[in-house]
């Protein structure tokens, strides 16, 4: 193995603390959702099945771009297709997947999020829903690259969430975005004899021109 253990071993621990925040944030429920992270030819990935609070160095589990294990006893997440293949077609370097709330409700109303707020210019534009398809399965990964296109964060219907970035923070904050909006969604079309207002693909282009040269590098504004 070329990387520096000290590199593997910090890269892990971030993960670790990543897939924890899932759970303080209410974005997934027990062993829900999954986390991983790509170190050079490794994808450090949370395994399958074990409670991200009971994770400890030891555990430390990855596999290569093909799939196969690399390091660790535990086996992968189940849904190691969907991670890999976003690491082969996307310049990815960080993938959260959960099961939050709001945006797990709005993958089964809808082909697309309704622009409701312009921070879905930070996610590409409006989100889309992958179609429906099992858990684990190559069918699901297809299905979720293709609602990728052009696009770092996607719902998975009757499912859940799927967002990257260039790392564990960008990956994780996308996703919290995207179930905020989510659930401004939700909230806003609830109200009897109202309809939201949406924004135009005009008014989303405008606002990622100003997201781009937000702040102090920061991805969305305060």
């Amino acid at each position: 193995m070329k990387d520096h253990p000290d590199h593997l071993a910090a890269a892990w621990s971030e993960l670790v603390a990543t897939a924890r925040r899932t759970v303080a944030d209410g974005l997934v429920v027990g062993t829900s959702g999954n986390v991983s992270v790509r170190v050079k030819d490794l994808v450090l990935v949370t395994p399958s099945g074990v409670p991200y609070d009971q994770l400890g160095p030891s555990d430390t589990t990855a596999v290569d771009l093909d799939g196969r294990q690399i390091i660790g006893r535990l086996r992968p997440t189940s849904e190691l297709p969907m991670h890999l293949a976003l690491y082969r077609s996307t310049p990815a370097t960080a993938v959260v997947h959960t099961h939050a709330p709001n945006a797990t409700a709005v993958s089964t109303l809808v082909p697309e999020l309704p622009p409701i707020h312009y921070m879905a210019a930070a996610l590409g534009g409006p989100v889309r829903v992958a179609p429906y398809a099992l858990y684990g399965s190559d069918e699901l990964a297809a299905n979720m690259l293709r609602a990728l296109r052009d696009r770092t964060a996607a719902l998975l219907q009757n499912h859940g969430t799927v967002a990257y970035g260039a790392s564990l923070g960008q990956a994780l904050e996308r996703t919290a975005q995207l179930e905020w909006m989510c659930r401004v969604w939700l909230t806003a079309n609830s109200v009897p004899g109202h309809t939201p207002s949406l924004l135009s693909a005009a008014q989303l282009d405008a606002a990622g021109d100003r997201l781009r040269g937000y702040g102090q590098r920061s991805s969305h504004p305060a």
